[in-house]
Parts: structure tokens; C-alpha cells; sequence
């Protein structure tokens, strides 16, 4: 027998999604029909970036705005953190030290305050220039 397609379920559901940010794809159709309704429960899982509807949702908003229309958030929302497929700055800095030194290491992923704290971390433990570019600065990689 067939799973039900979430867009079928009538009761309370359950989504299981790797659209962890919720910016876009699929999770969007899900949260969209599910968030107004305070049977269901939506947990997000991992790290939740500033500017994306996730974190909106984990800092508690009473409403997103989807398909140009703001949907209530009446669904219970649940924060777990501590999950992540990320490596962290130890494991970074570990699997850095096996490569060749580039002449420049640019940091263009993660919240501006965790990069530059790895960027200075880089340059105390290998040695090497790390940089964080400025959001929309372009950089010649040759």
C-alpha cells in the first residue's frame, strides 16, 4: 500500500523535510496547508540561519508569508538545535590541515560572527589568510 501524500492527510501530519531553512521547494506546500492548523507540530531540526522562514518560525512568529499571501502560525513549533550534518570549526580546522596552504581561504557560508571566528582560528592554528568577504564583494580566484 501507498504512503499518503502529505496534500491527502486529513488529520494532524507529521513532514519529514531537509528543507531545514525553509526558503523553498516542497516543505513550502507543506507548511503552507499544515502551520495554520494548532493540531499540528512542525521541528525544526539543526541550525536555523537569520532571514530564513525557519528561523522566523523558532523565534516564535504568529505568521509567514508564502505564495504572497501570510499564513498563521498556530502549529506548535518545536527547536532542536543539536542536530546538524555541518562539521564544526575543530573538524574544519582537522580537515584543513591535510591540504596543500591555498593563498587564500575564503569563508562565504555560516552567520558572519561564527565565520570570522573560524577565519581567526585559521589563521592562529594553520598560518594561512582567511578571509570573510563582505556580503555582494566580488573575488578574482584564479
Amino acid at each position: 500500500m501507498r504512503a499518503r501524500e502529505a496534500g491527502e492527510a486529513t488529520g494532524p501530519a507529521i513532514i519529514v523535510s531537509s528543507a531545514g531553512m525553509a526558503t523553498g521547494g516542497r516543505v513550502l506546500h507543506h507548511l503552507h496547508r499544515i502551520l495554520p492548523d494548532p493540531r499540528n507540530a512542525v521541528v525544526i531540526v539543526g541550525f536555523a540561519a537569520a532571514g530564513t522562514r525557519a528561523r522566523d518560525l523558532v523565534d516564535g512568529a504568529r505568521a509567514l508569508k508564502m505564495f504572497g499571501e501570510y499564513v498563521p502560525v498556530r502549529a506548535e513549533v518545536a527547536d532542536v538545535p543539536h542536530f546538524s550534518a555541518h562539521a564544526d570549526a575543530g573538524q574544519i580546522i582537522d580537515w584543513l590541515r591535510d591540504a596543500p596552504a591555498p593563498h587564500t581561504t575564503y569563508l562565504v557560508h555560516g552567520e558572519e560572527s561564527a565565520a570570522e571566528t573560524l577565519r581567526d582560528r585559521i589563521d592562529r592554528e594553520l598560518g594561512w589568510t582567511a578571509v570573510v568577504p563582505r556580503s555582494g564583494e566580488g573575488v578574482l580566484v584564479r
